[in-house]
């Protein structure tokens, strides 16, 4: 049996083939073919729910599949939406609930929640907007034939030059965005949706105009790459976070320790504070094996739990690759000592299976012994 630093490796360096492998399992094909065939078709809160495939497929995917069975719970949390900071979502300690509100949000999108994407649906609310503000009527002939063109075209595109490159959809969405193409030049505009506006520092949201982060935001290129302009969170990416989370799964039925390490790997760039690694178990539990605390530190108080992390490990580590990677290796490590996955496994003989810097070399030992010949 591989041991857990091993397991790790071979699942985390390659994850694109891991999930590959996981989408081509005869049930997981035959469930996310019918989500995506049919998520699209649900129009209200009480058609989701009510789909017990559908709804349970969505749970799974954002790893809420314990609370299945609390439609009443998912219902509250659903109508109240994520855009009050004191919606019922948004006030559970467990975050997962407001990132599940977030992609399925009827409350903000109704009928549309399902298929509704910032390229499509709010940039054509924005052009009759513009419309109405510059005295012509958006139920007009020529406002619904220049909306129905954009509809109908901007699904095709597929990259930031493709956009940048149809005169007549670039035009729609300068005009919604209220844009003005003397001063704002396509040179601008390629850099601003080239910078995004997933970096606070970007051009997008460093500009004084906030119409600039609201414009690379809907048409999101380089978050999403050729899915910008049908991208919706309830379908694709929802089926994206439901095959690592059954890849997550599938390891920890062999190993939890693997599960653990490919859990904390996917939450790390997230993780802002060690308050928010003690508010989840899981997170929690890595960060002790690490720092080889035992389960009873957890009865500590809170305050005092995160001076010691703070002391001991850097919080911006967790969103540097390479220190990311370092410390997975030490959790493997730690787990594999504490946890063998082979009894005849000794403690000894899993440190010398790690990398140089988490043993001793084979080269250094042979130096050893010639020294001392």
């Amino acid at each position: 049996m591989l041991n857990t630093y091993t397991n790790y490796q071979m699942i985390a360096s390659n994850l694109k083939t891991s999930l590959a492998r996981v989408e081509k399992q005869p049930l997981v094909d035959r469930d996310t073919k019918y989500y995506l065939e049919n998520i699209t078709k649900v129009k209200s809160i009480d058609e989701f729910v009510k789909n017990d495939r559908l709804f349970k497929y969505a749970m799974k995917a954002f790893g809420l599949e314990q609370m299945n069975y609390a439609k009443a719970f998912m219902v509250k949390a659903l109508k109240e939406g994520v855009s009050d900071p004191n919606s019922f979502a948004n006030k559970l300690n467990d975050k997962r609930y407001a990132e599940f509100v977030a992609a399925f949000n009827f409350a903000e999108h109704g009928e549309q929640a399902t298929v509704y994407n910032k390229a499509q649906h709010f940039t054509a609310a924005n052009f009759a907007t513009q419309a109405k503000i510059g005295g012509i009527d958006p139920n007009s002939e020529a406002v619904k034939n220049e909306t129905a063109y954009y509809l109908a075209n901007i699904v095709k595109v597929k990259s930031i030059d493709e956009f940048l490159a149809n005169d007549r959809l670039y035009s729609y969405a300068m005009t919604a965005f209220g844009m003005n193409s003397e001063t704002d030049t396509k040179a601008l505009i390629r850099e601003m949706l080239e910078g995004g506006v997933r970096d606070p520092n970007s051009k997008a949201n460093k500009a004084s105009e906030p119409r600039y982060a609201a414009f690379v935001s809907a048409f999101n290129f380089e978050a999403h790459g050729e899915a910008a302009t049908t991208y919706n969170a309830a379908q694709r990416p929802a089926v994206d976070k439901f095959l690592r989370q059954t890849l997550e799964e599938d390891a920890g039925a062999q190993n939890e320790g693997v599960r653990l390490a490919l859990y904390f790997q996917r939450k790390a760039p997230t993780i802002k504070s060690w308050y928010q690694v003690l508010g989840d178990p899981a997170l929690a539990k890595v960060i002790r094996t690490v720092l080889s605390l035992p389960p009873s530190s957890a009865q500590t108080d809170i305050d005092k739990q995160v001076q010691y992390f703070e002391k001991r490990l850097k919080i911006s580590d967790l969103s540097d690759p390479k220190a990311l990677e370092k410390l997975m290796t030490r959790f493997t490590t730690m787990w594999e000592i504490e946890n063998p996955s082979s009894p005849a496994q000794s403690s000894l003989s899993v440190l010398f299976s790690q990398p140089p810097e988490y043993g001793v070399s084979t080269n250094l030992m042979l130096a050893i012994q010639k020294m001392k010949r």
